[in-house]
């Protein structure tokens, strides 16, 4: 016999709570906005090395102090004076050069924290060096008096990421596939045990449930229009532009992607890890068709790596990094941010790149663009930076 512990782990949508009246019935209603603008996050978990993504060339140190690790000028791809593009990142080329790919370098948090689940949930929570802020920074940017939709914010995530912690109605689905109910006779089980009180609130909202999947399952299979490459992280965006072609009204769209942390054999495993990134990028913002202008993503991480190479040819935890905004409305084809040097008394005690922007204005530029996000005390508690002036147009 299936118990509804089962039916409900097996298949249903995981939500910040549990199945929820309200969105059901604007679900049923089709009250919700389809074309409007989106903010996609891509967490770039474990520690990207921004020093061998976006080479510093115009640093005559930088070969010397990476012996093994930094490649021959000749093979990077040029982007503006000094600086140059790992060749694995190559499928993003023409949006560099279409202007809707900007880089922002020597770019993160103000911690000094050399941890990964620390600096994680600084990221996730906007509040660096504080770990006691009940809710995310992109539930709270969701906190405004646009019309709300049944699908304002999703996670293709086993887990509600933290950065959606608080927003009412965030949702967390490892696939598409959990909008159904799949398990053999998992729906008429589960219709069961919620029909059995019909006079039931908990009856009720089961109900509804089950007629916002009935409607979100016509609305959903949409064919990718490119074909996506293999792996985690393409998956991932393939499923958040199935939804945003949709028009279900989605406005965030979370993924994580892991594998950045490059202690040892750096070189073929951050090269491999490049290469899934720029295609899985490239293939996103290609299936968005019409609605890319309509959609920006940022794909950043928690810390960069040090400036020296490691006796395991690799690098340790670091400083600064480097973030990619692509989308719509981004002022691209330029790296943004100030460049701090890679002198010793340039760097971040005497070993890292030094940040010299706060991610949060990043985040905060992008925001304000995209969901109307204007008040910044609100966005980030303690901030008393500013939105990251000409990232946006």
């Amino acid at each position: 016999m299936i118990s509804r512990r089962q039916i409900l782990k097996g298949g249903a949508l995981l939500a910040a709570g549990s199945f929820m009246p309200g969105w059901a019935r604007r679900v049923l209603a089709d009250e919700g906005p389809g074309s409007r603008k989106v903010l996609v996050f891509l967490f770039l978990r474990g520690a990207l090395d921004g020093l061998h993504a976006v080479t510093p060339i115009g640093e005559p140190r930088f070969a010397e102090l990476r012996p093994q690790l930094a490649l021959d000028p000749r093979e990077l791809l040029p982007l503006e004076p000094g600086f140059a593009l790992h060749p694995s990142l190559a499928p993003l080329m023409p949006f560099w050069k279409e202007g809707s790919l900007a880089l922002v370098h020597a770019v993160g948090s103000p911690d000094p924290t050399r941890s990964h689940f620390d600096a994680q949930d600084y990221l996730e929570l906007g509040t660096p060096g504080v770990k006691g802020t009940p809710d995310g920074w992109l539930a709270r940017a969701l906190r405004n008096p646009e019309p709300r939709s049944p699908l304002d914010a999703v996670a293709v995530s086993p887990r509600l990421p933290r950065a959606l912690q608080g927003a009412p109605e965030a949702l967390a689905f490892a696939s598409l596939d959990q909008l159904r109910l799949h398990p053999p006779g998992a729906r008429k089980a589960l219709e069961s045990m919620y029909g059995r009180e019909p006079d039931e609130p908990v009856a009720a909202s089961g109900r509804e449930a089950f007629a916002a999947l009935d409607l979100l399952e016509r609305k959903l299979p949409i064919k990718p229009a490119v074909e996506y490459p293999k792996g985690p992280i393409a998956n991932s965006l393939k499923q958040l532009a199935q939804l945003i072609k949709a028009e279900v009204g989605l406005r965030v769209g979370c993924a994580d992607a892991g594998g950045w942390d490059t202690h040892a054999a750096q070189p073929g495993q951050l090269g491999s890890n490049l290469r899934q990134l720029g295609e899985a990028l490239s293939a996103f913002r290609r299936d968005l068709d019409k609605r890319a202008g309509d959609v920006v993503l940022v794909a950043a991480t928690e810390f960069g790596r040090t400036v020296r190479q490691n006796g395991a040819n690799g690098t340790d935890h670091g400083h600064a990094s480097v973030a990619f905004v692509l989308g719509g409305g981004v002022r691209g084809g330029r790296i943004h941010g100030r460049w701090p040097g890679l002198a010793d008394d340039q760097l971040y005690e005497g070993r890292d790149l030094a940040v010299t922007t706060d991610l949060r204005s990043v985040l905060a530029a992008v925001a304000e663009k995209q969901l109307g996000a204007n008040d910044l005390s609100r966005l980030f508690p303690g901030f008393s930076g500013v939105p990251l002036e000409g990232l946006m147009l």
